[in-house]
């Protein structure tokens, strides 16, 4: 697989039970093979690495997920990814709509995204819209 952060807790998310990189050897597979069937995460040594220096550096807030955002985008971005349109979202963070548009455009250019259905996506990957 995918040696990408991005790529590695995207899997996790979705249920993986562990992650080995493309170039792994036949006997690293088969013990992951056996240790997922008996109920263990497994994941091989440079994946477990990333994954402990992610949590180490607290890199599992949404902060860190989003560094390029402010704290106003990223509340934006969570009432998006919970389905909110952007009069709703001007009502209840009572600012104007032309400054949530700002903010969505904002959003969107830093998270390198082309459209509302895009930042969804990556922000329910880290977390945000389930209030």
């Amino acid at each position: 697989m995918f040696e990408d952060d991005d790529s590695v807790f995207a899997a996790m998310r979705a249920g993986a039970r562990g992650y080995l990189l493309k170039g792994a050897e036949q006997d690293e597979i088969v013990r992951a093979i056996r240790a997922a069937a008996a109920g263990e995460a497994i994941f091989g040594p440079q994946i477990a690495q990333r994954i402990i220096a992610h949590f180490a550096a607290g890199a599992g807030s949404v902060a860190a997920a989003f560094p390029s955002l402010t704290d106003r985008e990223r509340e934006v971005l969570d009432l998006v990814a919970a389905g909110k349109g952007n009069a709703t979202i001007a009502h209840d963070l009572m600012i104007s709509l032309k400054t949530v548009r700002n903010h969505v455009s904002n959003i969107f250019t830093k998270l390198q995204v082309s459209d509302r259905s895009q930042a969804i996506v990556k922000a329910r990957e880290a977390g945000l819209g389930g209030a």
